[in-house]
This record gives C-alpha cells, sequence and structure tokens, in this order.
C-alpha cells in the first residue's frame, strides 16, 4: 500500500489507521491537525479512517512559540 504524507511517498504493507499512523509517527492525535484528501479529518475519527492505497495525507503540528 503507498501513501504520500506531507508530499512523501511511505509504502505500508497493510491498512493502517490515522490513529495508528500517528502512534508509528510518535505523534499525538491532539496535537495534529489530519488532512485526508483534501478533507480534514475529526480528531474523533482517528481511529476509525482506514487508510487505503494511494491516499494522501497532510499531517500539521501545533508549535508553540514567543
Amino acid at each position: 500500500m503507498l501513501i504520500t504524507v506531507n508530499g512523501e511517498e511511505m509504502t505500508f504493507k497493510e491498512s493502517i489507521s490515522i490513529g495508528n499512523f500517528l502512534k508509528l509517527k510518535d505523534l499525538k492525535p491532539e496535537s495534529v491537525v489530519v488532512e485526508l484528501n483534501k478533507e480534514i479529518i475529526k480528531t474523533e475519527q482517528y481511529d476509525n479512517t482506514q487508510l487505503k492505497d494511494k491516499d494522501v495525507i497532510e499531517v500539521l503540528r501545533f508549535v508553540g512559540g514567543g
């Protein structure tokens, strides 16, 4: 399965949920916004939304500063 994450292609052996993908990348769901095929996914849907072959996701992280 091939997906594009922030413009970079990644390969997975099987389908993975957005929630599991974020865990794999050590990202906290409450600190990111995920766009799947140009549609914003609600945080509560991360575990139930499966990524499929040729999906395109953008992961935006919140960064604090001053």
